[in-house]
C-alpha cells in the first residue's frame, strides 16, 4: 500500500468513525459519540501528520506533538490545534471518561462539527 493509499484509508476510517458518533447522537447516547467523535478527530489528524511528515503516530501524545510542531510550522494549522484541543479535552476527557456532558448543546455541537475538522485535516494534507 502506498502513502497515499494509507492516508486515504485513514480518512476514511476518521469519516466513518464520525457517522457512528452521529448515529449515537441521533439515539442519545452523548457520552458514546463523543469518543467516537474524538477517536474520528484523532484518527484525521494522524492521516495529516503522514501527510505531511511521513510519519503515522502511535500514540495520542505523538499525535498531539505532530500536531504542534505543524502549528509551529504554519499558523494555517492553528486552527486544527485549538479544536484539536477542545476535543480531546471536552469530548474525550470530560465528557467520554469522566461523564460531564454538560452542556448537552455545546457538546452535541461539537461532535456534528467533527465532520469540518476532517474536511479541514483533508484539505491541509499533502495527498489527500
Amino acid at each position: 500500500m502506498t502513502a497515499t493509499d494509507q492516508i486515504r484509508e485513514i480518512f476514511d476510517d476518521a469519516r466513518n468513525i464520525h457517522l457512528q458518533a452521529m448515529e449515537q447522537l441521533a439515539e442519545g447516547d452523548i457520552r458514546d459519540a463523543a469518543e467516537k467523535a474524538w477517536c474520528a478527530t484523532k484518527r484525521a489528524t494522524d492521516a495529516l501528520i503522514l501527510s505531511r511528515t511521513g510519519r503515522d503516530p502511535q500514540t495520542t501524545s505523538q499525535t498531539s506533538g505532530g500536531l504542534r510542531s505543524l502549528a509551529r510550522e504554519d499558523e494555517r494549522f492553528q486552527s486544527l490545534r485549538t479544536r484539536y484541543a477542545i476535543c480531546i479535552s471536552e469530548l474525550h476527557s470530560g465528557c467520554f471518561y469522566d461523564g460531564h456532558c454538560e452542556p448537552e448543546d455545546v457538546i452535541s455541537a461539537t461532535i456534528r462539527e467533527t465532520a469540518q475538522y476532517i474536511e479541514d485535516a483533508e484539505r491541509l494534507s499533502v495527498n489527500p
